[in-house]
């Protein structure tokens, strides 16, 4: 008889354990809380506000504004920079312009208080340089607060051709708002301790800059009222 071989049955190939793969370890990301101040969508209404009435009385804190929410900016992402800086420029704009509007309709001799020596001096000053240095006097005026209501109340009433001075003082307007805000953004990057820190730094050195800025400007463009008084005959 003939022998039959029987093969073994084959056994499947046993699939290779693929070596686990160790979990990477999780970035924790710090989350922004939401600022009550920042995310309110009063917040660039009020420092509008608050820049406009900085062209007429010098006491209303715009610049402390713009530099607070340029800090907040920082901090928390809201509102954004770009958004600080166009809303301060546009309410800056429009205060100088109401106040060149209000020189030229009605002069710089209507109140009683323009009608003062030191301030019949120091406007007749101002006119004169805006005569011989429109560009340069009414882009520093932006950024030295008593001198700002003086100068544009005065171009309005020297008849300052209006696209000549929106030009300059939408130049100007500009300037003074990236100014501001980026004082507030730079110190809020740099300085740690959190948004009120931040904010009461970037203020601090927005307004130490500030009278640096007006000192040098107004003894180089605006001297004291006094050097420009004409001798008693």
């Amino acid at each position: 008889m003939t022998a039959t071989l029987t093969r073994p049955p084959s056994r499947a190939p046993v699939p290779e354990r693929m070596p686990r793969r160790t979990p990477s370890p999780r970035i924790h990301r710090p989350h922004r809380r939401p600022s009550p101040v920042s995310d309110s969508p009063w917040a660039l209404v009020v420092m509008a506000s608050l820049v406009l009435g900085d062209a007429f009385l010098v006491v209303v804190p715009g610049e402390v504004a713009v530099t607070a929410l340029g800090a907040l900016a920082v901090t928390y992402g809201d509102p954004p920079l770009l958004a600080v800086i166009a809303v301060a420029t546009i309410a800056a704009l429009a205060g100088d312009t109401l106040c060149y509007l209000i020189g030229r309709t009605i002069g710089v001799e209507r109140w009683r208080w323009m009608r003062g020596r030191r301030v019949r001096a120091a406007l007749g000053l101002v006119g004169d340089r805006l005569r011989r240095r429109t560009a340069v006097v009414l882009f520093s005026a932006r950024f030295v607060p008593f001198a700002r209501l003086a100068v544009n109340l005065t171009a309005g009433a020297s008849r300052v051709p209006a696209p000549r001075y929106l030009l300059v003082a939408g130049l100007a307007a500009l300037g003074w708002a990236v100014y501001q805000a980026l004082v507030g953004a730079i110190v809020a990057a740099v300085v740690p301790g959190g948004p009120v820190v931040a904010v009461v730094v970037s203020i601090a050195a927005a307004l130490l800059l500030g009278l640096l800025i007006d000192r040098l400007l107004a003894r180089r463009t605006f001297p004291p009222a006094d050097e420009a008084t004409p001798p008693a005959s």
